[in-house]
């Protein structure tokens, strides 16, 4: 029997679905809309506020969790999409888009160790 990475893919696909349907219309409404009506506050994303909190190595961890899972969730999409679309080198596809996912998610990771 072959081996198969699917089931690795397939898993941060259905995380990362999972993860930016409950949590990123979460962080919008906090970022996009509460924090510019004022309902928390004129300096809730203020540099001296939100730096302390999401610099703590468990808010960073979080953070890289919803990130990356959104990544691979999305590059998935985009390979299943330009399938759909007609274009049939998978192989090709694949490679490209999960390579990307790759780069971004050491990019993540270094832009979170930095703080």
């Amino acid at each position: 029997m072959a081996k198969s990475n699917k089931p690795i893919v397939w898993g941060l696909f259905a995380a990362g679905g999972t993860v930016s349907a409950f949590v990123l219309p979460a962080l919008i409404f906090v970022t996009g809309l509460a924090v510019p009506l004022g309902i928390f506050g004129d300096d809730a994303l203020s540099h001296e506020r939100i730096y302390p909190f999401v610099s703590h190595w468990f808010v960073s961890l979080v953070l890289f969790g919803v990130i990356v899972l959104s990544i691979w969730h999305a590059a998935h999409r985009i390979r299943i999409t330009l399938h759909d679309f007609g274009m049939r080198g998978d192989g090709m596809i694949g490679t490209v888009a999960y390579f990307a996912a790759g780069m971004f998610t050491l990019g993540t990771f270094f832009a979170l160790s930095g703080m």
